[in-house]
């Protein structure tokens, strides 16, 4: 692969599986061959790889269930991190971290949505929480980069979509291209944080794009604690997208 060589935690998720196809000789070791649960694991991982960016996908992403599985969210999402970043900072890597349109409050969003300098929380549910956490851990990385964003899988997994949730959330075939060359150019990208998403809409409205038959619902129904809107600002990436490719 020509360019930097880039090592991809979450290899095998909805969108680890996409990057891997976007960014060919991309170094993607397995669980097994990179346990973020294991730091010691993951040093010796990174050490042997010697990448010039560590892409950051894997994440404990079950907003429902990290609610009573609150140990295994942050294990994974805030001790992984920490791992990563501890790796990362031996080899002299930079850091690419993957966040969420979650660690905003949704609450009283800006019109354009939230920008990447806005500040975030207060957090509606645990998951949210872990990923801010991360987030920090990320930052303490000189040069690392927060790529907050929101996908979902490239067909519509649910009989219901939410009407009352708004997002900029887009499909998993959408969001890992603009990412995917975010990483390509990532030495011509300045910045601390950048939001990659689409246009606002509610979840609802998503959904039927790829499930016509998909009946509305309310967030009541989640069993968990939801944002009303969280939609992300993404003048940032607009503008420096035309700089990026040649």
């Amino acid at each position: 692969m020509d360019g930097p060589r880039i090592l991809l935690t979450g290899g095998s998720g909805t969108l680890g599986t996409e990057l891997r196809a976007l960014l060919p000789g991309i170094l993607a070791p397995t669980h097994r061959e990179l346990d973020l649960l294991d730091s010691e694991a993951v040093l010796e991982g990174v050490l042997g790889s010697a990448p010039d960016v560590i892409l950051h996908a894997a994440a404990y992403t079950d907003v429902a269930a990290a609610e009573a599985e609150r140990a295994a969210c942050w294990s994974l999402n805030v001790g992984g991190t920490h791992a990563v970043v501890t790796a990362a900072r031996e080899v002299g890597a930079r850091l690419v971290h993957i966040s969420t349109d979650y660690v905003f409050s949704g609450d009283d969003p800006p019109p354009e949505g939230y920008r990447e300098d806005d500040p975030p929380g207060p957090v509606r549910n645990y998951y949210a929480l872990s990923k801010l956490a991360a987030e920090e851990v990320a930052r303490s990385l000189p040069g690392s980069l927060i790529l907050r964003t929101s996908f979902r899988p490239r067909a519509w997994p649910y009989p219901v979509a939410f009407t009352d949730v708004f997002t900029s959330q887009d499909y998993v075939d959408v969001i890992a291209p603009e990412i995917a060359l975010a990483v390509r150019y990532l030495d011509r990208i300045d910045v601390a944080t950048l939001h990659i998403a689409t246009e606002r809409k509610s979840v609802f409205d998503l959904a039927k794009r790829r499930r016509p038959d998909v009946r509305p619902g309310s967030k009541r129904e989640a069993g968990v604690a939801l944002p009303d809107d969280i939609t992300l600002d993404v003048s940032r990436w607009r503008a420096l997208r035309p700089h990026l490719a040649p």
